[in-house]
């Protein structure tokens, strides 16, 4: 059993919960990832609990004990009313809001480990971006972008010191609900969003989430597509939309790149005001075991070709547009690693 020290790190999403952590030089501990049920349905007692229990399994699985935790990480999704305090949040019980899972989870950890250890929270998609900046900086000082179009888009800012932006009230980085250039676009309408906001959330224009929108724009152009009328459910429709673009159907293909295409336009926008070296862009679509080489290689090429005619000229020579690596392991990596990076009284 090693005597290092280790900071660990709690995923918390509204369905399940992972646990992964790190060395206290930063190296991962285990590219095995340990999940889950959240349970939220059966309060919050019972989510804190699934933590400690995932906690427990890691140590027990890598040969760890408490005594080697010098920190803990909780990646978890917002919206908050402060800081580690839940607000409102779409995808969990009403009851959660106003819920303080800072303080129970640091109560239920010293309880775990017989003393008190330092405990971070933030936002997940933050978090993630912590980890995907540290595998591609390297040794490097250097910060880094990270967008990551799933469901929604995830934007995350790591600094050089590789600490996320969170802003004063922890919603720094919500780079999905900024407009969309629409006049860039081929001023389509702007598009709905879970958000509310009716700007043109670019987030619809780059995710799952818009694609129904998108989709119905797009078969006006291909009136004849099987997709226009066939009876099957919208979601099965957007969800066949992959596939297809893999098979080079024309329209599939056509929606991919335009979701490419808004996601470059936006990189460019937000590297006017972060500047950073590295662009990490995640989510399913670069996912090797989702999509094909060829398609992954045809969208980092058009977002990455999108956004240099508004880059400055020093950005277009050094900016560096990779692909995320870490998967689902990196929002429970990131939680650790900011509790590592954390300054500690």
């Amino acid at each position: 059993m090693s005597n290092k020290g280790v900071y660990l790190g709690t995923d918390s999403g509204a369905t399940t919960s992972k646990t992964g952590g790190v060395w206290a030089d930063g190296t991962i501990i285990s590219h095995h990832l340990r999940q889950s049920s959240t349970n939220s349905a059966a309060g919050t007692q019972a989510v804190v609990q699934g933590w400690i229990d995932g906690v427990n399994g890691f140590l027990a699985e890598n040969k760890l004990t408490w005594s080697q935790v010098q920190g803990v990480g909780l990646a978890i999704p917002g919206p908050y009313e402060r800081y580690g305090v839940m607000g409102r949040a779409a995808n969990l019980p009403r009851s959660f809001e106003g819920w303080d899972f800072h303080a129970d989870y640091s109560r239920a950890i010293a309880q775990a480990a017989g003393r008190s250890i330092p405990l971070v929270a933030g936002n997940d998609g933050n978090y993630g971006g912590v980890a995907e900046a540290q595998r591609v900086r390297g040794g490097k000082k250097a910060s880094v972008l990270m967008l990551a179009p799933g469901s929604g888009l995830g934007v995350a800012y790591v600094d050089a010191h590789g600490l996320p932006l969170d802003g004063d009230t922890l919603s720094g980085m919500e780079g999905g609900h900024m407009p969309a250039p629409l006049h860039l676009l081929g001023n389509i309408r702007p598009f709905s969003c879970g958000c509310g906001r009716d700007w043109g959330c670019i987030e619809a224009y780059t995710t799952i989430s818009g694609l129904p929108q998108l989709l119905a724009e797009t078969l006006k152009k291909f009136p004849d597509h099987p997709l226009a009328s066939s009876p099957a459910p919208i979601k099965e429709k957007v969800l066949s939309l992959r596939t297809l673009a893999q098979k080079n159907d024309p329209l599939a293909v056509e929606i991919f790149n335009f979701q490419a295409r808004a996601l470059g336009l936006h990189m460019a926008s937000l590297l006017m005001a972060v500047d950073t070296e590295y662009v990490v862009i995640g989510g399913g679509l670069i996912d090797p075991e989702a999509t094909t080489p060829e398609f992954r290689e045809r969208y980092l090429r058009i977002i990455h070709e999108s956004a240099r005619p508004y880059l400055w000229s020093t950005q277009q020579q050094e900016l560096k547009v990779v692909p995320a690596t870490l998967g689902e392991l990196s929002q429970a990596i990131g939680a650790a690693l900011v509790a590592l990076y954390s300054p500690r009284s």
